[in-house]
């Protein structure tokens, strides 16, 4: 696999890519990184690759021709047309899929615009793909780059040490990674799950497929949407909804005055501190908006329409 990065600032490119995992692929020769200076494509003495916006405007624009020349030298290299990424904030944003299709390439072009961005017709000439990182902006195109090429490096053949790591990791397969431990056995009175002691594979692997679900069903349920689940898996997931839409939602009460409810495992306690956590599965609310409830002493009585519980009495 090899990178060619379109660059202001190939030092930062440099440098980076030398260290820890990208480092070692390029050591042995498994990805090769050319970062490459478009100033050096400048038709000036100075290196002057910007200018400024036709029809006004705060900021400098990057200029096309020097961006076109830098590419065209790649394709004589090459023999070819490759892929080339814009790193853009408007671009579509990157997810692992993204990284599984481009590391299927031999060749990428990765373009880091700065300033106000780069003049659109050389966009519209030579870029394949505009990806963004995320919503929000950067100074420059360079870190989101670096972004991208580790995480295409770590696909790349013979890069991981161990070839499942790339496999059993977050996102591989639309879902979170589990939970992961290590020695010492008790932290500060936490204990490793005794399931990951026993050495019973089976038993380890569907603990840990569950925490992953559970994990991505509390934190980022839009991923199972696409996430290839099995029966048990979407038995699984059933248990866990049933018992966030059954044993904690019939705890939320009316809205009445300033003192809220806290659930300590199952147990009622009041007080003013709305997080809230619950042992088994353990669940942190963060956050309660419109159910609040009074006590007898602001109006109402026992039981009563005010929403106050008595913490004494069943359901």
């Amino acid at each position: 696999m090899n990178f060619y990065v379109l660059t202001l600032f190939p030092e930062m490119i440099q440098e980076a890519v030398m260290t820890s995992i990208t480092g070692r692929a390029i050591t042995d020769e498994k990805i090769s990184v050319k970062a490459i200076n478009i100033r050096d494509y400048a038709d000036n003495d100075y290196g002057q690759i910007d200018d400024y916006p036709y029809g006004g405007g705060a900021g400098m624009v990057m200029q096309a021709p020097p961006i076109y020349a830098a590419y065209q030298d790649i394709v004589k290299e090459l023999g070819y047309e490759p892929r080339v990424v814009y790193m853009t904030p408007q671009g579509k944003t990157y997810e692992q899929a993204d990284a599984k299709a481009f590391a299927e390439d031999k060749d990428i072009v990765i373009l880091c615009g700065h300033y106000e961005g780069v003049d659109e017709r050389v966009l519209e000439e030579i870029v394949t793909d505009h990806i963004s990182i995320g919503d929000y902006v950067l100074t420059g195109g360079e870190l989101p780059a670096l972004v991208v090429i580790d995480s295409i490096t770590r696909l790349v053949p013979g890069v991981l040490n161990n070839d499942e790591s790339a496999v059993a990791e977050s996102f591989e397969d639309d879902l979170l990674e589990h939970p992961q431990y290590t020695r010492p056995e008790e932290f500060n009175g936490k204990e490793v799950p005794e399931i990951l002691l026993s050495g019973n594979h089976a038993k380890i692997d569907e603990y840990r497929r569950q925490e992953s679900l559970k994990r991505t069903y509390e934190r980022r349920p839009d991923l199972l949407e696409n996430a290839d689940l099995s029966d048990a898996d979407k038995d699984y997931l059933d248990s866990l909804e049933s018992w966030l839409n059954g044993d904690i939602t019939r705890f939320l009460l009316y809205k009445c005055a300033n003192i809220y409810v806290v659930f300590e495992s199952y147990q009622f306690m009041w007080g003013i501190d709305m997080k809230t956590k619950f042992e088994e599965p353990k669940i942190e609310i963060v956050e309660v908006k419109d159910f609040i409830v009074t006590s007898p002493e602001q109006g109402g009585g026992a039981n009563e329409t005010s929403g106050w519980v008595d913490p004494g009495h069943g359901w």
